[in-house]
């Protein structure tokens, strides 16, 4: 075998150093690229750590939100029933008081009426007792007679149907039953 010259050893020396320089600066390249990639994966992991807890608070947010919106929901329900139910029984006075109304506007287109009636009560009880009176059925002549619906009086006076002026009193309460509304 024979030795090689001075210039293949040069030149063999020379590759040896190139190829170690570019070995050099791949590892250094390779060392780069590691410490990159180690950044960017412990990167990668913080943002996954930080994007579960970005879910995790907002799940429970959205639960504390869903529980919140179904306490509304379940107070609004229960706010509905109590209205429902207080228009029923608005609706029951409403029903009792148009009763009501129909009837107080019966008496009042009955009050002319009763206002009357009140008057020939008062009227009848102002005039006291029947006077003495005699049946007049056993006189066969009925002609004869004032028409008085069978009964004879001597002492009998159609003023004393009319309203009196001696009785103050009287009229006062007249007026004052009358004087009134229903």
């Amino acid at each position: 075998m024979a030795l090689p010259s001075p210039v293949q050893i040069k030149e063999a020396n020379a590759h040896l150093v190139a190829v170690h320089r570019r070995a050099g600066e791949l590892e250094k390249r390779l060392a780069v690229a590691e410490e990159t990639v180690r950044e960017q994966a412990e990167s990668l992991i913080r943002k996954d750590e930080q994007f579960h807890a970005a879910v995790r608070e907002f799940a429970e947010e959205k639960d504390s939100e869903i529980t919140d919106l179904q306490e509304k929901l379940f107070r609004s329900e229960e706010m509905v029933q109590n209205l429902l139910s207080e228009i029923r029984e608005k609706d029951k006075m409403v029903d009792y008081l148009r009763h009501r109304s129909r009837l107080l506007t019966d008496i009042c287109r009955s009050r002319p009426l009763l206002d009357t009636l009140l008057l020939h009560m008062a009227e009848g009880e102002r005039l006291g007792p029947f006077p003495e009176v005699t049946m007049a059925l056993a006189s066969p002549d009925h002609a004869a007679l004032p028409e008085t619906n069978g009964y004879t009086n001597s002492s009998f006076n159609s003023e004393d149907l009319s309203p009196s002026e001696e009785d103050p009193e009287d009229q006062d309460l007249a007026q004052t039953l009358f004087g009134t509304t229903v």
